[in-house]
């Protein structure tokens, strides 16, 4: 089985570097960091962590082609594999159209974004001409890399909905669904493998990283304010049909999302968070985790990934997420 850690951009750059260490001695196999807006750029993040590191692979969750243009993802991709002595993994996925708006960028075709922009990129990563005429990205015969790029850097599509998960399994060398509740791994890895079905060579390697949010801590109560915090940031932007999977819709997140950002008033946002809303990720010990995520491996899981908001305390976090890391390579 694999293991892996997300995170996201919000954090000073010495603390990554600690916890992709930490990570690395825990036998994590992989450090994701996000690329929000307005946070820490993940390229610099990713550089401390791969610069401070031996093992551990590093990784992008997720770069999209709207905010940075598909030609510097690959430019970032072969340099951070080239920092990282050949560990970097690339994540690429659409983003969310409501952060989108936040820089007066439409969200348009994204399904077609992505597919363009990962031909694209493997070319580009292949020492290719990347020339293209297409609906997203059209390129003339100048799109070619002026240094020689030594691997072919994986890349995992990330998504939420049922289509985005079908590319991810037609294109990818590897997924990154969001699991929004971790039970909703079944419907996601049936599509993923819709889209397997539909390619010549199917990549017997293909990594269907298990994306959990996870709020690791002995204090149940205060595990559960910190997902809390994360559910009001993001429940607004998540899949309608991620939504409806857990009887919830995007209108019972106004009053969050006004508390948030009209009144910025965090508590009174965290305080309107919902039990039904918590059940989006996991709060607690390592027994707890390890009871909810008993079922997904039975049924075939290989890859555990334990993503924000991980808990009030990091450190006590790792240890708990190390000990279910142990649990489950035992068993």
């Amino acid at each position: 089985m694999r293991f892996s850690l997300r995170l996201n951009n919000d954090l000073p750059v010495s603390q990554y570097v600690e916890l992709a260490q930490h990570a690395e001695s825990l036998d994590f196999d992989q450090f994701w960091v996000s690329n929000d807006l307005f946070l820490r750029s993940a390229g610099v993040i990713l550089t401390a962590a791969a610069l401070n590191t031996d093992r551990i692979r590093i990784g992008s969750c997720i770069l999209n082609p709207y905010t940075i243009n598909t030609a510097e993802i690959a430019m970032l991709a072969a340099t951070l594999d080239e920092v990282s002595g050949g560990r970097f993994l690339l994540g690429l996925s659409a983003g969310a159209a409501e952060f989108l708006d936040w820089v007066g960028i439409r969200h348009g075709k994204p399904l077609t974004a992505m597919r363009e922009s990962a031909v694209a990129v493997r070319k580009l990563l292949g020492n290719e001409s990347a020339e293209c005429e297409g609906d997203f990205l059209c390129w003339g015969g100048e799109a070619y890399m002026r240094f020689t790029v030594e691997r072919q850097v994986p890349v995992y599509i990330g998504g939420m909905g049922p289509r985005m998960l079908q590319l991810a399994g037609e294109i990818g060398d590897g997924a990154l669904p969001l699991l929004f509740p971790p039970e909703r791994y079944f419907a996601a890895l049936r599509q993923v493998k819709k889209g397997q079905a539909s390619r010549a060579n199917l990549n017997a390697d293909f990594d269907f990283a298990t994306c959990i949010w996870v709020s690791a801590s002995h204090d149940r109560t205060s595990a559960r304010r910190v997902l809390a915090q994360k559910v009001a940031y993001y429940g607004s932007a998540m899949n309608e049909v991620v939504l409806a999977d857990l009887g919830l819709a995007k209108a019972d997140f106004d009053p969050i999302s006004h508390a948030l950002i009209e009144d910025k008033n965090e508590s009174r946002a965290i305080e309107l968070v919902t039990d039904d809303m918590l059940r989006i990720g996991i709060t607690g010990d390592a027994g707890q985790i390890i009871e909810r995520l008993e079922p997904l491996v039975a049924a075939g899981a290989t890859h555990l990934s334990f993503g924000p908001p991980l808990g009030p305390d990091f450190g006590e976090a790792l240890h708990i997420l190390g000990n279910v890391v142990q649990h489950f390579k035992r068993h």
